[in-house]
């Protein structure tokens, strides 16, 4: 029973894989060569990655290094494929031909996916953006984390992760908004109608004082003056710019000048106006 269950099964099984060792032997070897190389280009790209961060920081070829390496990764994955197959007596070049063949077919049916590789290429070739950057497009904006072959990686300020693909994303019209020099705050405060000449004059020296005091508002540029008659207000406006670009970092300057505008108003007795509407109630006809 033992001799029969092993001539019909083990021996079999033995036997293809004595006769076929050579090919598992060379497939496993490929896969550890190829596991080792792959080690090595990681490594290699971390400090060469590091180094040209240190020294060209903004360069295209920072950008496009990721992209670089994937693109060398699969080419040296193709190499060591037609040597092994070579080494077994297989006609490469019928393969290749097969691949062009079946190419054409793939191509039409991944040609999104073809698309994002050129989108991406055209991204950081043309110095779109890169990672780290604040970038807003469509109803997106947020910090760029990762840049692949077939998407972008956006953070949101709500801590989400985004992918977008670069097919899509390259043809938006994208605000680098790490790349502005300055940003612009501009604030309209509200007083009531019945403000006295004095303290509307007060109200605008105020303003001034406060953005000229303040040591992240740019000198040149920045203006105060009474913009609007409202429905309900005298809008006064102050206009300028400060040179902290980070989105958290502007937003707690400009909150900052309006907490001290309030602050200011309130000691001074200067009343910021409300919606409000005016009934007059006109008396017609012969009092009794």
């Amino acid at each position: 029973m033992i001799d029969d269950i092993f001539n019909m099964l083990i021996k079999p099984i033995f036997g293809f894989l004595g006769k076929h060792a050579p090919f598992f032997l060379g497939v496993i070897i490929n896969v550890v060569l190829i596991m080792v190389i792959n080690r090595v280009i990681n490594i290699f790209e971390i400090k060469i990655s590091s180094k040209l961060r240190e020294k060209h920081s903004d360069s295209t070829l920072v950008n496009l290094l990721p992209v670089l390496i994937k693109v060398l990764k699969a080419v040296i994955i193709f190499m060591l494929l037609v040597g092994f197959l070579e080494s077994f007596g297989y006609n490469v070049s019928s393969i290749i031909a097969g691949f062009g063949i079946t190419g054409l077919a793939v191509g039409f049916a991944a040609k999104e996916a073809i698309g994002n590789v050129f989108g991406s290429l055209g991204l950081l070739g043309d110095r779109v953006y890169k990672i780290g950057d604040y970038i807003k497009f469509d109803n997106i904006e947020g910090y760029v984390e990762k840049i692949n072959l077939r998407s972008t990686s956006i953070r949101t300020l709500d801590n989400f992760v985004v992918n977008v693909p670069n097919n899509t994303i390259s043809n938006e019209a994208i605000t680098n908004v790490s790349k502005c020099k300055k940003r612009k705050i501009d604030i309209t405060v509200g007083v009531e109608y019945g403000t006295s000449n004095e303290k509307l004059d007060r109200a605008v020296d105020i303003i001034k004082e406060i953005a000229s005091n303040n040591k992240n508002i740019i000198g040149s540029g920045m203006f105060t003056t009474i913009e609007t008659l409202a429905d309900s207000s005298i809008n006064i406006r102050f206009f300028g710019y400060t040179q902290e670009t980070a989105w958290a970092k502007y937003k707690v300057i400009k909150g900052n000048i309006i907490k001290e505008i309030i602050h200011r108003f309130r000691e001074e007795g200067i009343s910021f106006a409300f919606p409000s509407t005016s009934i007059y109630i006109e008396k017609t006809g012969k009092e009794q």
